[in-house]
């Protein structure tokens, strides 16, 4: 099953609550998300209880209200979302060569420093 990437408000509030590094109640991404827009607290709730569902964010509770913070980070999205990209093609070899060729010099650089870390399995 391909992995959806997030609607810019799901996206919007991830990205607070990958930065906090710590459990939040929701009027703080609200408080923080009201610096560059017009938004609601039940809006946020919304989404975030949604995200809750959906296994993106812990929930416990806190008071009247939950603490909310990430399930995975970051990084482990990011990759999610590379992997399900990659599953929609029917070769991944020339996907592979595709995504390569357009890699920046520091992109590229990354990727080097990445396999360094992790070898892929060899085959028996």
């Amino acid at each position: 099953m391909a992995l959806r990437q997030f609607g810019e408000l799901e996206a919007a509030i991830m990205d607070r609550l990958w930065c906090y590094g710590r459990p939040v109640p929701v009027r703080d991404v609200v408080d923080d998300l009201q610096k560059e827009r017009t938004i609601a607290y039940t809006t946020v709730l919304t989404v975030m209880d949604k995200l809750h569902k959906k296994g993106w964010l812990r929930r416990e509770r806190a008071g009247r209200g939950h603490l909310y913070e990430p399930l995975v980070s970051r990084e482990t999205y990011t990759a999610r979302l590379m992997r399900s990209a990659l599953a929609t093609s029917n070769n991944q070899a020339a996907a592979f060569v595709h995504f390569l060729s357009e890699l920046s010099t520091d992109e590229a650089k990354a990727l080097q420093a990445a396999m360094r870390i992790v070898s892929p399995e060899k085959d028996s």
